[in-house]
């Protein structure tokens, strides 16, 4: 067996009947991938006991390092603590540290706790166990020879930051510090995959396997993997990154886990403006992750869903006149909700969405999909159009994406400007 080989178990029966997604095993395997360790099988199993116990059994059999994760919670269909018993065969005994830690959190919210929770604080006895910042149910670690079993809580939200912080550090004690691997992700909006391709194609030729480009929605991903020593990896990647940046222009938008939206609001901080919004086919998404962004209050003003023409003309004054002779799907309409809705806030920038979402709606000159967006500043109105080709929800997502790439276009313009 290699000592720098793993096995990712996903633990949930709404993992196998398609209920939920594993980002976890995604972010894990990207994690060990990180730090030199082959993740050489992904397995998911049910919320079924002996079921699980084979699984750990068996991943143990076959790799050095097993991370499973889920069936931590307190109700009966979450079986993974009993498997663990039986894996390590070590008995259940309650862990008076962390019982008071979870009845500390149920005092700071004022809740009763319920007396199902109490088994979170069950564990094998002998194993590592990891405090949970995040939540009630903690991370264990089991060692056994070389091998290595790791089980923590299935929210992300609490996963992450377990493994991170008290997990990491363990499997770098187990592997060393020497070869790293590591991976950066460029952000690009506005232009198609094949676009980005063929301004970086000679990278891609020169160094193959090191930038692999991914379509996201409403979004292209240059991810490059570098590996070396720990103490140049980074440099590497700085460098990737300046090349890309060089090739790609202004459709960076950002690197990693930045979004969008977030982008946005740094720029409108940096130069103190505020921006207002009016959607109609977006149905309040672009209000929606401009205000996901922590401090957003600092430069959004107001956001107003006129979905229909009465309230485009009664809460934009967008005349009515102008709807009947351009329609409410027109760059007319749009420059006049961006305008309309800049002025009615006082704010420096008003942003405009108007567009037919589907799946019904659409004519042979106004197709679904058909999306116009409209910025409006002390200077005037500009408008662009877009035709997507998905469905209902995913032609709202785009539309949102597209206007929020529209605001961060003007924004860059204004700071070269400044």
């Amino acid at each position: 067996m290699k000592a720098k080989n793993a096995e990712i178990v996903g633990i949930g029966t709404e993992l196998l009947q398609g209920g939920l997604e594993d980002t976890n095993g995604r972010f894990l395997a990207e994690a060990l991938h990180g730090i030199s360790i082959e993740v050489v099988y992904r397995t998911t199993v049910g919320d079924d006991r002996q079921r699980i116990r084979e699984v750990l059994r068996q991943a143990l059999d076959r790799a050095a390092v097993v991370v499973a994760t889920g069936g931590l919670g307190p109700t009966e269909d979450d079986r993974t603590l009993g498997a663990l018993a039986d894996v390590t065969g070590r008995p259940l005994i309650l862990h008076g540290e962390t019982l008071k830690r979870i009845e500390e959190r149920f005092a700071r919210r004022r809740v009763v706790m319920p007396e199902s929770v109490r088994r979170q604080a069950m564990v094998p006895e002998g194993v590592l166990v990891l405090p949970n910042r995040h939540g009630t149910a903690p991370g264990l670690v089991w060692q056994e020879d070389r091998r290595l079993l790791v089980v923590l809580p299935g929210p992300p939200r609490e996963m992450r930051p377990l493994f991170n912080e008290q997990v990491l550090p363990i499997l770098l004690r187990r592997t060393g510090r020497g070869r790293r691997i590591r991976t950066r992700t460029i952000k690009v909006c506005g232009l198609l995959e094949s676009q980005v391709e063929e301004r970086i194609i000679d990278l891609l030729r020169a160094d193959p396997g090191t930038v692999g480009l991914l379509a996201r929605l409403g979004e292209i991903h240059a991810r490059v993997t570098v590996s070396g020593p720990a103490g140049r990896v980074v440099s590497q990647l700085d460098a990737w990154e300046r090349k890309l940046r060089d090739r790609l222009g202004d459709a960076v938008f950002g690197v990693d886990d930045e979004r969008l939206e977030e982008v946005v609001g740094r720029l409108l901080r940096l130069q103190g403006k505020t921006v207002a919004v009016a959607e109609s086919c977006t149905g309040g998404l672009i209000v929606h992750r401009i205000t996901n962004v922590p401090g957003s209050s600092e430069y959004f003003e107001r956001g107003i869903v006129a979905y229909s023409n009465r309230a485009k003309e009664e809460l934009l004054q967008v005349p009515s006149s102008l709807i009947e002779q351009h329609g409410a799907v027109s760059p007319e309409a749009a420059c006049a909700m961006a305008a309309g809705v800049r002025r009615l806030a006082r704010a420096d920038l008003g942003l405009g969405v108007t567009g037919i979402a589907g799946p019904g709606g659409g004519t042979k000159a106004k197709p679904v999909g058909l999306t116009y967006i409209a910025l409006a500043d002390p200077q005037g109105e500009e408008w662009c159009e877009h035709r997507f080709r998905f469905a209902r929800e995913e032609n709202k997502l785009w539309g949102s994406q597209m206007a929020l790439e529209m605001l961060r276009r003007s924004l860059l313009k204004a700071t070269v400007k400044m």
